[in-house]
């Protein structure tokens, strides 16, 4: 298991993942978070990782920073590994912008 896992709550203020419940397009996204979601919270248990389903919305994953930064990554059309990957580079990101 990464370390960085344990760390989202020391990087971030809030995790948001929105997904369809149906469409082919936020399947990945499904995936993810049913094998991600309960050990990302038992590691990170009072951190506030929310999913919020819509339909026909495309898949996305926000990240909350300190300061009211917020980072969205799409995640159509990503693999459910792409995605993991995406949340570590928003966790390794903390909040920085480009210059």
């Amino acid at each position: 298991m990464a370390s960085w896992r344990g760390n989202i709550s020391k990087s971030m203020k809030e995790l948001r993942i929105l997904l369809c419940q149906s469409s082919p397009s936020s399947s990945p996204a499904r995936a993810f978070v049913e094998k991600n979601y309960k050990d990302l919270k038992s590691l990170n248990p009072k951190f506030p990782i929310l999913i919020r389903e819509c339909s026909g919305i495309q898949p996305q994953m926000w990240a909350r920073y300190d300061m009211g930064v917020e980072r969205c990554v799409n995640l159509d059309g990503l693999s459910e590994p792409q995605i993991l990957k995406a949340l570590q580079d928003l966790v390794k990101a903390r909040g920085a912008t480009k210059a």
